[in-house]
């Protein structure tokens, strides 16, 4: 049903097509609306609640954005991973109802039956279009939205919302994506959010496609920011419409690092811990005295192997001092009081990224990039040291997804009148 097109004599009907008509702002406060009752916990104990599969679904950070531990009004009631960690961490937190496999044997199997969902939300693998696949061109991961869709179309969603790197929007396979979508019968929607806008103590960009069989997701994507950015001068607020420059009323500055893991002790030992969150995953390594000599050289927040290699010459790999461009966040300090860079699967190895704590000689552990990334204490992650950092690095931030479960909700609700 397009609520544009709506002739239904009821009376919400028609009040709904006055107010959209006469004030399209009125879509924004809804969606405020939204956001207010979920953080008060008033969303999550609706009695009506809608139906949701997460394909791709890794750890299940959107997943839990969506859940009612976030504040919001959607089950899960299918989901599916290729990797065995994953769906035991998802079965964990969720139920038991992760398929694992292939998505693309799963739907070809004459058995596979797709439950009916309201909304399908997943992440497609985004190695294909990620800037460090250096093999990207061909790359058959660019088609894994392919099968995306076709649990889209056969669960009968009236809303998906698909996730992945910032370089998919605009690329050849954007467009096929959308007209695809289109064909099916779906208006949709793209935009590049930066989960410090919404929370999450970490500067990640993600690129989400909202699409949405009833209504223009347009209008009301992308939802209104929460955080600013204090060093721009604090947010600029805007009534009139859904723009990525907008914020809502009583808008906060953007979560730090402090905030995030100041009140964790010293991590002990190496291995996973048998204590309760979050002492469970806040473990250490066994970092070699040369290692240990590198991060005593460059002592102070923000610092990284250009410092490094002023400092401490003799200390510096070969190759960093041949490579004198790009790579500023190699080997580099977390600043206490700004958001971390982007948490990635291998955290623990500061070589690869800006994951040195802000003081102490030692990278971040689990513990800390699990926070870093939004996840609750509680969240119980199964598998070994290396499988739990994949599922961290490789999730959406269930905060960020929370927000985007806003305007979803929204959409859904505006269904239902």
């Amino acid at each position: 049903m397009d609520l544009r097109d709506d002739t239904s004599p009821g009376k919400e009907s028609r009040k709904l097509r006055y107010n959209l008509k006469k004030d399209s702002a009125w879509l924004i406060r809804e969606e405020e609306k939204i956001y207010e009752a979920r953080c008060e916990g008033v969303l999550g104990r609706k009695r009506k609640r809608f139906r949701l599969i997460d394909v791709f679904a890794g750890a299940g950070g959107m997943t839990l954005g969506f859940s009612k531990k976030f504040g919001h009004a959607f089950d899960s009631v299918w989901a599916n991973d290729f990797d065995d960690a994953c769906v035991r961490t998802y079965h964990e937190n969720f139920g038991e109802h992760c398929v694992l496999g292939d998505i693309v044997d799963i739907v070809n199997a004459p058995a596979t039956q797709i439950p009916s969902a309201d909304v399908v939300i997943g992440g497609p693998p985004c190695q294909g279009f990620s800037l460090l696949n250096k093999n990207r061109e061909g790359d058959p991961r660019k088609q894994l939205w392919r099968p995306f869709l076709d649990v889209v179309e056969r669960s009968g969603a009236g809303v998906f919302v698909m996730e992945n790197v910032p370089q998919l929007l605009g690329s050849f396979e954007h467009g096929e994506i959308i007209g695809t979508a289109e064909r099916m019968g779906f208006k949709c929607w793209g935009e590049i959010l930066c989960a410090a806008d919404y929370g999450v103590p970490q500067t990640r960009l993600r690129a989400f496609i909202v699409g949405c069989r009833f209504f223009d997701p347009y209008k009301v994507f992308p939802p209104r920011k929460t955080h600013f950015d204090p060093c721009r001068g604090g947010a600029q607020l805007s009534f009139f419409q859904a723009d990525a420059n907008s914020y809502l009323p009583g808008a906060v500055r953007w979560r730090t690092v402090r905030d995030a893991i100041a009140d964790l002790p010293e991590p002990e030992g190496i291995e996973i811990r048998d204590e309760d969150p979050p002492l469970d995953l806040h473990f250490g390594r066994s970092p070699t005295p040369k290692s240990i000599a590198r991060y005593k050289a460059i002592p102070k927040e923000g610092m990284n192997r250009f410092d490094l290699q002023k400092r401490a010459p003799d200390l510096t790999p070969e190759c960093w001092i041949r490579k004198k461009t790009g790579g500023t966040d190699l080997f580099g300090r977390l600043w206490w009081d700004r958001p971390a860079f982007t948490i990635r699967t291998e955290f623990f190895k500061p070589e690869k990224g800006r994951y040195l704590h802000p003081e102490q000689h030692r990278p971040i552990t689990h513990r800390e990039a699990a926070r870093l990334q939004s996840f609750p204490d509680e969240f119980i992650f199964k598998g070994s040291k290396i499988e739990i950092a994949r599922q961290i690095g490789n999730a959406v931030p269930p905060l960020l997804a929370a927000r985007v479960a806003d305007v979803v909700y929204l959409l859904l609700t505006m269904n239902e009148h």
